[in-house]
């Protein structure tokens, strides 16, 4: 192979790793400012799914900080930063469901216009995020599973946004701790994913 050859792979891979940072410095930014709009208005409104939403923000913020860090790390840092990512998820499901068995005791009615608009733009953000990290999705373990994070917010923000439709028809809070509950689930389950597929990466870089 020739060393004009190695060069040109050596700037392609370069560029590669400044275009990834690039998309996800822009999606920890748009996570951070949700995390804070939907904790705030989640609590503002008794509402166990913007709460909920809250928190995988700032998980998928806490995941993007991560990946931004070991983008140009060895294939074995990758793998731990997934591992971690993986556990962060996983915590986030706990939290979900710690919130399920308080607001099954408060039994509160969420205000559903808070819920609506903030569900809205939860879900135009995660969105956005999502179309940015598609084009680096296959690029390594990393930004796969950053992609299926966005995957599973866009996922949780129709969720919200049909359990506020169901509240405002049968003015119960019954749809929005089912829609917890779902979240906790499928925040445990891809979890799991990752955590199975970091574990593997490591296991044969040992």
């Amino acid at each position: 192979m020739s060393p004009d050859c190695c060069q040109a792979k050596a700037s392609q891979l370069a560029l590669l790793k400044q275009r990834q940072a690039r998309v996800l410095w822009i999606a920890l930014a748009i996570n951070v400012v949700m995390f804070v709009v939907e904790l705030l208005s989640g609590i503002k409104s008794n509402s166990l799914s913007l709460t909920g939403d809250s928190l995988d923000m700032l998980g998928d913020a806490i995941v993007y900080g991560s990946t931004i860090f070991v983008i140009s790390k060895s294939e074995k840092l990758q793998a731990v930063s997934a591992l971690l990512k993986g556990v962060i998820m996983l915590g986030s499901s706990l939290a979900v469901f710690s919130r399920v068995v308080y607001q099954f005791v408060a039994w509160q009615l969420p205000v559903v216009e808070v819920m609506g608009r903030i569900g809205l733009m939860a879900l135009f953000a995660n969105t956005l995020c999502l179309l940015l990290l598609s084009s680096h999705k296959d690029d390594n373990i990393n930004m796969s599973s950053v992609w299926l994070c966005s995957r599973n917010d866009i996922i949780a923000n129709i969720s919200v946004l049909v359990a506020a439709i169901l509240i405002l028809i049968f003015r119960s809070p019954i749809p929005d701790l089912v829609v917890g509950s779902l979240l906790t689930l499928l925040f445990a389950k891809t979890a799991f994913t990752v955590l199975n597929n970091s574990w593997g990466m490591l296991s044969l870089k040992s």
